[in-house]
């Protein structure tokens, strides 16, 4: 997987208690248990992290890791 991806793993570990090496590119938000607030927290780590701006629709629960990998490699592209 990318950079990106192991970065938001890394956040994820950090800040939501999720095992690095007990999640997939397929998992959901949704199937690691994020609800709605631990979204809005997961977003505000993201955008410090990545010096990125995300929308409310960028990280939703429905969305995979590999998903929200690819939102913000977009979006880092962008900034170049």
């Amino acid at each position: 997987m990318s950079s990106t991806y192991d970065r938001l793993v890394g956040l994820l570990a950090k800040g939501f208690g999720v095992e690095p090496g007990e999640v997939a590119a397929d998992d959901t938000f949704e199937g690691l248990e994020l609800d709605s607030l631990a979204l809005v927290e997961l977003t505000l780590a993201v955008q410090e992290e990545f010096g990125v701006t995300l929308t409310d629709d960028d990280l939703q629960a429905k969305n995979t890791l590999a998903d929200a990998a690819e939102v913000l490699d977009a979006k880092l592209v962008a900034l170049r």
